[in-house]
């Protein structure tokens, strides 16, 4: 999972969630930055409302908290997410200085992106996809 800085600057570059269960999330600037909550099909789950789609907390501890909107909640995709959002431009992972990259394939230009953790490179990698896609 990567963490709230890398994650909003997918969020800015135009990544869209698809909540699911097991997703991880935070709900930033409502003193929870550093609390990371896990969508569940018992205590934390999305409701589609007429007006917009919330985040419902069903009879947890976060009782400051009955629902969220979809857009206040920051995603924080897990390593599998990430490869999986890099499809088939993916061709590898590696160890690497500064510890990992991530090799891809886009338009048959090849790039490599290096991190100190997995999931910090494919993050790279995906911020470099989305910039191309837009571009």
């Amino acid at each position: 999972m990567i963490g709230a800085q890398l994650a909003r600057e997918l969020k800015e570059a135009g990544l869209i969630w698809k909540p699911g269960p097991g997703d991880h999330f935070a709900i930033p600037d409502r003193d929870l930055d550093e609390d990371v909550f896990v969508l569940s099909q018992m205590t934390i789950e999305v409701y589609e409302l007429p007006e917009s789609r919330v985040i419902g907390f069903n009879g947890t501890t976060e009782w400051a908290m009955d629902d969220v909107e979809l857009d206040e909640a920051l995603w924080l995709p897990r390593e599998d997410q990430l490869r999986e959002l890099l499809g088939g431009t993916l061709r590898a992972l590696r160890r690497a200085e500064p510890g990992w990259a991530v090799d891809v394939t886009l338009l048959g230009e090849d790039r490599t992106f290096a991190a100190p953790t997995p999931e910090a490179a494919y993050a790279a990698a995906l911020l470099h996809l989305l910039a191309a896609a837009t571009a």
